[in-house]
């Protein structure tokens, strides 16, 4: 058994993700004490505004709400268009969006809590848990008498938790991946009829892995197995145990599974019905409200995500109240993947270049080899949804930014230009 984390300093947890005092960014900031930080010029911010408002009066977008908080407090805080297609309620902050796969960072964090607390270890195989995954093969497509053919093989080695949190599980969506494994994915209905996490675990458990487990980063479904572990092992509901040990205390109050009021129905951000991929998955989503899904499941306000971020930011601290020992910080937030780890990467990494990925979050290691680089900072820590949420967190400026909008059509255009924007308002060097 590993030794439990041991406790290490914030400027430790800032030098082991590559921030260091003197450690340049990879745009125009600079790593620097947080009372040093350059902050954002007011003009550059204007054209953030312009952005937006430009994308909402184009009918691109509905609305969206977008934070930038730097020392702990807000500096940019600005809500535009609407939350409906039909216009009738403006956008404000406690407006819900749908976080799609802005929800695994959090259930990740709370698999982190529970390593801490030594209930639950990286090396754990995941059969422990859930034991039909003691099971599961690996589907190698082949060709066979002139055809392509799944064929199944026993895994080199067993799946285990550390596999969950930084998808080199082999799980994968029913739209990733090679064909004849997505095809598995897609006829074994995975969302029919009603279902919990523990039966969509064993659903999960019943398919071949895409890769054999530890060599590949491939997106899935590892968080959602990883929400089921965690019911397993705290013996709560998955929503139960990140209400108790996150967002109480965190003071997360509109952040849940499921719309629990009318006044909580008359705050969700709609999708243009144009949007099919994200209506198709809302109405999937919504289909199945005794799923708690912790890869996609959770929906929330910017504000309330801005306290998950901030006490990322803070090195799994806020308010006074630690929520991952800083050791446990420091493995979350350090690139699991890189050279030496035996993982690849191909078309899907989503990450990006430049990036790496700990567990449960992307961390900013290079400036990668893009021309200009992507804006951002060594150390950066990053993720993003279907839905088009997106936040990051940059211990370089003692700065997190959340964007809150409910588009898969725009978000590849929207996200990188207001990644650009945000950056843009923090340069130094004009």
């Amino acid at each position: 058994m590993p030794p439990p984390f041991v406790s290490i300093s914030r400027r430790q947890v800032l030098q082991a993700i590559g921030v260091t005092l003197t450690m340049p960014a990879v745009r125009a900031a600079t790593a620097a004490p947080a009372s040093a930080a350059a902050t954002p010029k007011p003009e550059k911010l204007a054209r953030l505004s312009a952005f937006f408002e430009h994308q909402v009066a184009a009918g691109k977008l509905p609305g969206a709400v977008v934070l930038i908080q730097q020392h702990g407090r807000p500096v940019y805080l600005q809500c535009f268009g609407w939350r409906t297609a039909a216009r009738q309620h403006r956008m404000t902050p406690d407006t819900i969006f749908a976080l799609h796969s802005m929800t695994k960072p959090i259930t990740s964090v709370a698999a982190m809590m529970l390593i801490d607390e030594r209930r639950l270890e990286l090396q754990d195989p995941l059969s422990k848990y859930i034991p039909s995954f003691a099971r599961v093969k690996v589907g190698i497509e082949t060709v066979e008498d002139g055809k392509p053919a799944l064929r199944l093989v026993d895994p080199d080695r067993l799946v285990t938790i550390e596999d969950l949190l930084r998808h080199t599980s082999g799980i994968t969506y029913e739209y990733i991946g090679g064909e004849l494994i997505m095809a598995a994915y897609q006829q074994a209905n995975l969302f029919a009829g009603r279902f919990d996490n523990a039966e969509f675990a064993e659903r999960i458990a019943r398919l071949p892995l895409a890769r054999q487990p530890g060599t590949l980063w491939r997106y899935g479904h590892s968080t959602d197995v990883l929400g089921r572990v965690i019911e397993i092992v705290s013996g709560e509901p998955l929503y139960d145990f990140l209400k108790q040990r996150l967002f109480d205390p965190l003071g997360m109050t509109s952040t849940s599974f499921v719309l629990r009021t009318e006044a909580e129905q008359a705050r969700m951000a709609a999708v243009f019905p144009t949007d099919t991929v994200l209506a198709d998955a809302e109405r999937q989503r919504g289909a199945h409200p005794e799923w708690q899904s912790g890869g996609g499941g959770l929906l929330s306000t910017v504000t309330d995500y801005a306290r998950f971020a901030q006490m990322l930011l803070e090195g799994g601290v806020l308010d006074g109240r630690r929520y991952l020992s800083a050791a446990a910080f420091k493995a979350m937030t350090t690139d699991q993947i890189g050279p030496g780890s035996g993982v690849e990467r191909d078309y899907f990494y989503f990450p990006g270049d430049g990036f790496g990925y700990g567990y449960g979050l992307a961390v900013r290691v290079e400036s990668g080899e893009a021309t200009p680089p992507a804006p951002g900072s060594i150390g950066e820590l990053k993720w993003d949804s279907g839905s088009g949420t997106y936040f990051g967190v940059d211990p370089s400026l003692d700065m997190i930014y959340v964007l809150m909008q409910q588009t898969e059509t725009e978000r590849g255009r929207v996200v990188p230009e207001f990644k650009k924007l945000v950056y843009d308002a923090f340069a130094v060097n004009d």
